[in-house]
């Protein structure tokens, strides 16, 4: 029978939140709230914190969870999630990152059952349709167009697919006076505000692999495309490896920065 293990990457010193894993959210540490909501998935037998920081590690023994020592020298979450993978035997390994305190166990079910459903599917991830203006052109908000197979074409920060017509921008429209009157060629609109509203597919940062897709990965050289967008899933596209898709009807707020933190404690959509 296949099995499936979440492993959640966790290290200590975030660029821009220092200590994040141990950080309080509504009571428990933010680690805890992940490793909660990942075992609660129906298809997941087990899961490990992967970290470099023997406070974090502590941490997680505490409240009963189950974690690993790893390098400190590795340069993405995902190099760290494959070295707690090679040691031990399962077939799909889910990564989940260790800063989604509001992830939910469906979500973490529907990457499992990608791995599951098709032999031909080696990597397997989530996306949600988004239609607000602010989410679509943030570039740190993650963009993914699908084939009609479901399988990626392509991730980007910027908006994919432009909608040429929908997204008239104000340069276009008013030609060299747009220029002279400062207006910013960014300022997109929908022309129509009774029409249609456009709509992007956000990526969910959470990853399900074949064992060996994983180690493959990891051992291929970063892309060009990779290092112009600093998303490492270009790299899986570029060697050629397929990532399947599934639109998911959930959402999740991660937290890079202690501002996230604070609207965090606010956030209703999903209760810790």
């Amino acid at each position: 029978m296949q099995k499936a293990v979440a492993i959640i990457p966790a290290r200590f010193n975030s660029t821009r939140f220092p200590g994040k894993p141990l950080a309080t959210l509504k009571g428990k540490i933010i680690i805890q709230h992940v490793c909660e909501h990942v075992s609660s998935a129906k298809l997941i037998d087990s899961v490990i914190v992967a970290t470099d920081d023997k406070r974090i590690f502590d941490a997680v023994k505490s409240f009963g969870g189950r974690a690993v020592m790893t390098s400190g020298s590795h340069a993405s979450g995902t190099d760290r999630v494959a070295e707690a993978a090679e040691k031990i035997d399962y077939n799909f390994v889910i990564n989940v990152q260790g800063d989604e305190p509001f992830i939910m166990p469906e979500m973490v079910d529907e990457v499992v059952e990608l791995l599951y459903n098709d032999d031909k599917v080696s990597i397997s991830t989530l996306a949600k349709k988004i239609t607000d203006m602010h989410e679509i052109l943030s570039p740190n908000v993650v963009k993914v167009v699908m084939d009609k197979k479901g399988f990626a074409m392509y991730f980007s920060r910027s908006p994919i697919p432009f909608y040429r017509d929908e997204w008239k921008t104000r340069k276009q429209e008013s030609g060299v006076r747009g220029q002279e009157s400062g207006e910013k060629d960014s300022e997109f609109r929908n022309p129509n505000p009774e029409s249609k509203i456009p709509y992007c597919y956000k990526h969910v940062g959470i990853y399900g692999f074949r064992k060996s897709a994983l180690l493959q990965f990891v051992s291929t050289p970063r892309g060009r495309f990779e290092q112009i967008e600093k998303l490492e899933q270009l790299r899986a596209l570029e060697a050629g490896m397929k990532i399947m898709v599934k639109e998911t009807e959930y959402d999740t707020f991660g937290i890079d920065t202690i501002e996230d933190l604070r609207k965090a404690e606010e956030w209703q959509n999903i209760s810790l």
